[in-house]
């Protein structure tokens, strides 16, 4: 199994990313950010990105709930890890985030190669830790 985070290829995703979110503040901030962003910089991304991943695979391997507290801290520090790297990321927005990752087969498929029934577990994090605000 590939525990690693593979990002999407931003170039090839980027014509339609911008034509969905091209128009918002997070867009521009977004592209403000990592426009400054060199090679060491997008790996310390990568790594801090594929430890929450890692570490919200191995809590779903021990039978946790994705409403328990451990499940939504890590959802909060996956939160932060966007909004410190990419653009102010409210509760609300990582929850439709959290949404897309399930519903978008492309990033369903990035979660599922850490563990079978990810996705749908990491959403369920992200939204309960939105519910409790």
């Amino acid at each position: 199994m590939n525990r690693n985070i593979e990002p999407f290829d931003d170039k090839a995703y980027e014509e339609e990313a911008h034509r969905r979110w091209g128009d918002t503040p997070a867009w521009k901030e977004s592209r403000r950010r990592t426009a400054s962003y060199g090679p060491k910089d997008w790996e310390a991304i990568k790594k801090e990105a594929d430890g929450i991943v890692r570490a919200m695979a191995d809590l779903q391997a021990t039978g946790a709930d994705p409403t328990s507290p451990p499940a939504m801290d890590l959802a909060d520090q996956y939160r932060r890890h966007i909004d410190r790297w990419f653009y102010p990321c409210s509760r609300e927005i990582h929850a439709q985030l959290g949404t897309m990752y399930v519903e978008d087969p492309r990033f369903a498929a990035t979660y599922e190669k850490y563990r079978p029934g990810l996705a749908v577990f990491v959403r369920d994090a992200i939204h309960a830790n939105a519910r409790r605000g």
